[in-house]
């Protein structure tokens, strides 16, 4: 996208100081409210598309494409769906940005690391290591499921905010998602929550969120683990791609 045509994204001048005196504090916030202030603050106006599709209320999961181009900040995706859903949104964010091969990927890691982790503690996320996956993330990785379940069975109604595919990808289009998300998306929807498709994308140089219909994971009986993991994926991704211009579908178009 041309700089020059792309949506203008602003955050309100006092937010980012009491955002950052909170998180020095351990002082919880409420995401939503922040989320209202951003979306207030960006122009044009955000574009919804879909919006019956919108779910007033859990139990659901929310699924999102990652969506990237250069200078476009991935937590405008939680910041525009949370300020279009009319509840508290429990979102699974990335513990830590790498940045490989560069001369600064220590202090990146170690100063993200130490930011993120606040964040998630005072808005309530669930942190998840980042990816690709790393062999040393394993338990790191299984401890963040596990407090995502505790969460969904103790929480009724909850909403759950989910980019399967945990990263930004080359263009902006649609990849394969993080290892295990379709057998952790099966897991969530067992105990109840209903996944909720959104495609986020620019057009006409506005930031727009695209709403689907909620759906089911049908699989065929007799799978194999792996199958079922490779299927549930594959469900979760397609719904997301019809909510998206063609030229973002990649390989689920």
């Amino acid at each position: 996208m041309n700089p020059d045509s792309a949506p203008h994204y602003a955050y309100p001048p006092s937010l980012i100081p009491q955002i950052a005196f909170d998180a020095a504090l351990l002082r919880p916030r409420r995401f939503r409210e922040d989320a209202l202030a951003c979306s207030a603050a960006l122009h044009p106006p955000l574009r919804l598309l879909g919006a019956e599709n919108i779910p007033r209320d859990g139990p659901c999961l929310l699924t999102v494409n990652h969506y990237h181009r250069p200078g476009f900040a991935a937590q405008w995706l939680a910041l525009g769906i949370s300020a279009a859903v009319p509840a508290e949104i429990h979102w699974i964010m990335t513990a830590e940005w790498t940045a490989p091969g560069k001369w600064y990927e220590l202090f990146k890691s170690l100063a993200s690391r130490c930011l993120l982790g606040r964040l998630a503690r005072i808005y309530g996320f669930t942190s998840m290591p980042p990816m690709p996956p790393r062999p040393r993330d394993v338990e790191a990785r299984a401890r963040a499921v596990r407090a995502v379940l505790a969460f969904a069975k103790t929480n009724p109604p909850p909403i759950i905010g989910l980019a399967p595919e945990g990263g930004d990808q080359p263009g902006g289009r649609l990849s394969q998602p993080a290892p295990g998300s379709g057998r952790f998306a099966l897991r969530l929807a067992r105990l109840g929550l209903s996944p909720v498709p959104v495609g986020a994308f620019e057009a006409d140089g506005t930031f727009c969120l695209h709403f689907g219909p909620t759906y089911e994971f049908k699989l065929p009986a007799g799978l194999s683990a792996a199958e079922k993991e490779h299927q549930a994926a594959t469900i979760m991704m397609e719904n997301i791609a019809r909510l998206l211009p063609q030229h973002l579908r990649g390989q689920f178009g």
